[in-house]
């Protein structure tokens, strides 16, 4: 009897002890900024790291976007997933995306150029719904762990029309950026794109937008 009033008691203990620990792995399976902790408040001589994309962008992103209509396509919302790879040599990134929207399902696959040193971004994509282009920018970052990519593409063709974007990606948290996005047509003035918000799933978790 005293053995197995001991046997209950532990399954008691463990019991109570493991949704700790499941919250313990889910908070260490979360990504962390990328600021690092000094153990003091930061100072304006404080220098800022280098954005580390493999501790970002690798994973699968939730996305939703709502988009005025232009030749890039109908207006409405557009959602979907971005898969974004890692890379052996810190340069060359892919990504993969698969989306739905007011024109219907549509994929796009883009090669990624990163080169810290430089603080510099490119991205070449390709659309399935019939147009591509480029685009090119430069990331900068502060010390309260904001990062963010300034993207401009040139003119390219979409719809029968020339298009040229200017997009800055704010990398807002761990497993959250915005895209704020503008367009301009046919050499036209820049005009609002639409607020796309990204969020990283999180093994053990939802991310919070």
């Amino acid at each position: 009897m005293r053995w197995r009033a001991v046997r209950v008691a532990l399954l008691l203990v463990a019991t109570m002890l493991l949704p700790h620990v499941v919250s313990s792995q889910s908070r260490q399976a979360r990504p962390q900024g990328q600021i690092p902790d000094r153990g003091r408040p930061t100072e304006r001589g404080d220098e800022v790291p280098l954005f580390d994309y493999d501790a970002y962008f690798p994973g699968t992103w939730v996305f939703e976007w709502r988009v005025p209509e232009s030749p890039l396509g109908l207006g409405g919302t557009i959602e979907g997933t971005e898969v974004f790879s890692g890379s052996p040599d810190g340069r060359y990134y892919t990504s993969h995306i698969e989306a739905r929207g007011p024109d219907g399902d549509f994929t796009a696959d883009s090669r990624i150029i990163y080169l810290a040193g430089q603080k510099a971004f490119s991205r070449y994509e390709v659309d399935s719904r019939g147009f591509e282009f480029f685009k090119a920018g430069r990331i900068g970052g502060d010390l309260g762990g904001f990062y963010t990519v300034h993207y401009e593409t040139p003119p390219f063709t979409a719809g029968g029309q020339q298009v040229q974007l200017r997009m800055m990606t704010r990398l807002v948290s761990p497993v959250n950026y915005r895209v704020e996005s503008r367009i301009s047509i046919n050499g036209g003035p820049f005009t609002n794109f639409g607020n796309g918000w990204w969020t990283k799933n999180v093994p053990g978790e939802t991310a919070a937008r």
